[in-house]
C-alpha cells in the first residue's frame, strides 16, 4: 500500500516544485521579447539568435523521457534534485555575457535542469499527496507550469524596461537557489527501482523530437514546402517509427506501451495536448491584434494580455477545490469547453469591435485553463502504476511541451498562410496597408483553435459520464 507524506514539509515541497516548474517554463518564451537587442549586443543575426529559443525547447522536450525514465529507477526526487542544481548553474552561465557560443552552452545547460526537474514534478505530487489533497496539489503545480508557458513576454519587458537582457537569465539564481534550499530539507532520495535502461529508445525518440522540432523553427522562415524542412520531418517520422518498433521489442523500454492501454491515461494526454495548443493561439496572436490590428500602445495592450494569465491564477485554485469535491475529468471538461467558447468568441474580432468582444474572449479562455490545469495533471497520473509515474509524468510534459510548439506553429501558418492568399504573395509580417487580410486570418484562427479545444473536450469527456458527479472519500 502507497504511504503518503504528512505534515508542512509536503507543503514546501509543492512550492519547490511550483518555483521550478514556473521557471523552466518562463525560460521557454522569455527569451522571444529580448532577441532584438541580445542580436544587436551580441552582434549576430536576429534569426541565428533564434536558437537561443528553438535549441532550449528542443534539450528539454528531447530528454524529458529518458530523464522520467530514470527517476522511476533511481529515484525521481533524487533527479529532481539535481536538475535544480543544473538548472541553476546553467541560468548563470547564460547571463554571464560571454558571447553568443558561451549563451548557448549556458541555455544548453538549463535545458537539462529543466528537463530533469519537469518529468519528475508530476509524479513527485502523485506519490506525496493522497488522493483528497491531490487535486489542490495538482493545482498549485498547473498554475505555475501554465503561467510559466504564458507570462514570458510580459515578464521580459518587464525586466528589460529596467535592466540589461543578463537579467532574464540571471533572475532566476536566487529564486533557483532558495527553491534548490527548500528541497533539500524537503525531499528525501526515494527508494530506487531494478531495472535496466533503453539506451537506443532514448536516441531514437530523441532524434525524432529534435528533428521534428528543427522542422517546425525552420518552417515558420522557409515554408513547409522547403527540402531541407521535409528532409528534417522524414527524419522525425523514420525515428519515431522505428522508436515504436524498437520499444515493443524490449524487456525494459524507455516508453512502456504497455501505458497507453490505460484509456485514461492516453485520453489525457491527448488533451493536454489539444488545449495547449489552443493555448498559445491566443499567447502568440493576440498581441499582433492589440497593437498593431488596434493601434493600442504596449503598455494598454500588456494590461489586456495580463487579464489570460490572472484569470488563469484566480480560478485554478477553485479548480483544485472542485477537482478534491467532485469527479475530476468532470471540471477538466468544464475547462475546456470554456476554452473553446473564449475562441469562437474571439472569432467575432474585427478592426472596429468593441474591446469588450476581446476582453470575453480571454476572460472565458483564462477562466478555463485554470480550471482545466489544476485536475487534468490527477487525470493522467492517478490512473498509472507506482512505479511507471515518473516516465508517466514525463510523457505529460512532453504532451504539453509538443502542444505549445505546436499551437504556435499552426497558428502562425494558419495566420500568415491565410494573409498570403488573401495577397496573392507570400507575407510572413502583419500586413499594415490591408489590416482586413489580418482579421481574416485571425479569425480563421480562431476558429481552429475552438475546434481543437473541442477535440481536447471530446478525448476527455469519453473518460467520463459528466452527469454522474461524485464527491471524493
Amino acid at each position: 500500500m502507497q504511504r503518503f507524506s504528512t505534515g508542512s514539509k509536503r507543503w514546501w515541497l509543492l512550492i519547490a516544485l511550483g518555483f521550478f516548474a514556473f521557471m523552466t517554463n518562463l525560460d521557454g518564451s522569455i527569451v522571444n521579447i529580448a532577441i532584438p537587442i541580445m542580436a544587436k549586443n551580441l552582434d549576430v543575426s536576429a534569426s541565428r539568435m533564434e536558437w537561443t529559443v528553438s535549441l532550449y525547447l528542443i534539450v528539454l522536450s528531447a530528454l524529458l523521457l529518458p530523464f522520467g525514465k530514470l527517476g522511476d529507477r533511481i529515484g525521481k526526487r533524487r533527479i529532481f534534485k539535481w536538475g535544480t542544481g543544473t538548472f541553476v548553474v546553467g541560468s548563470l552561465m547564460a547571463g554571464i555575457n560571454l558571447g553568443f557560443n558561451f549563451l548557448m552552452v549556458g541555455r544548453m545547460v538549463q535545458a537539462i535542469g529543466g528537463a530533469m526537474t519537469l518529468a519528475n514534478t508530476y509524479g513527485i505530487v502523485t506519490s506525496t499527496f493522497a488522493l483528497a489533497e491531490r487535486g489542490r496539489a495538482m493545482g498549485v503545480v498547473s498554475t505555475f507550469v501554465a503561467l510559466g508557458g504564458v507570462a514570458g513576454p510580459s515578464l521580459g519587458g518587464l525586466i528589460l524596461a529596467h535592466f540589461s537582457w543578463p537579467m532574464i537569465f540571471l533572475i532566476n539564481v536566487p529564486i533557483g537557489v532558495v527553491a534548490l534550499g527548500i528541497s533539500l530539507w524537503s525531499m528525501d532520495n526515494g527508494e530506487p527501482q531494478p531495472g535496466t535502461y533503453d539506451k537506443w529508445g532514448m536516441v531514437l525518440q530523441a532524434t525524432a523530437i529534435a528533428s521534428g522540432f528543427w522542422g517546425l523553427n525552420l518552417a515558420q522562415q522557409s515554408g513547409f514546402g522547403d527540402p531541407v524542412v521535409l528532409a528534417t520531418f522524414a527524419l522525425a517520422i523514420i525515428s519515431l517509427a522505428a522508436f515504436l518498433i524498437f520499444e515493443n521489442h524490449q524487456k525494459t523500454p524507455l516508453l512502456p506501451m504497455s501505458i497507453f492501454r490505460v484509456r485514461i491515461f492516453t485520453l489525457g494526454v491527448l488533451t493536454v495536448f489539444f488545449i495547449f495548443m489552443v493555448q498559445f493561439f491566443s499567447t502568440v496572436l493576440m498581441p499582433f491584434y492589440l497593437e498593431d490590428a488596434r493601434g493600442l500602445t504596449p503598455g494598454a495592450a500588456g494590461t489586456l494580455l495580463s487579464l489570460y494569465p490572472l484569470m488563469m491564477v484566480f480560478f485554478a485554485p477553485f479548480g483544485g477545490w472542485l477537482a478534491d469535491k467532485w469527479q475530476v475529468p468532470a471540471v477538466a471538461l468544464l475547462g475546456s469547453l470554456l476554452i473553446a467558447a473564449g475562441s469562437i468568441v474571439g472569432a467575432f474580432l474585427k478592426l472596429d469591435a468593441p474591446l469588450m468582444v476581446y476582453i470575453i474572449s480571454t476572460l472565458l479562455i483564462g477562466i478555463g485553463s485554470g480550471l482545466f490545469q489544476s485536475p487534468i495533471g490527477d487525470v493522467v497520473m492517478s490512473v498509472v502504476p507506482k512505479d511507471q509515474l515518473g516516465i508517466a509524468g514525463s510523457f505529460n510534459a512532453l504532451a504539453r511541451n509538443l502542444g505549445m510548439v505546436s499551437g504556435t506553429a499552426v497558428a502562425t501558418t494558419v495566420l500568415f498562410g491565410t494573409m498570403s492568399q488573401l495577397a496573392g504573395s507570400r507575407v510572413t509580417t502583419y500586413p499594415t496597408n490591408h489590416p482586413e487580410y489580418f482579421i481574416t486570418g485571425l479569425q480563421i484562427a480562431m476558429l481552429v483553435a475552438a475546434g481543437l479545444a473541442l477535440l481536447g473536450a471530446i478525448a476527455i469527456g469519453l473518460t467520463i459520464k459528466p452527469w454522474q458527479v461524485h464527491e471524493k472519500n
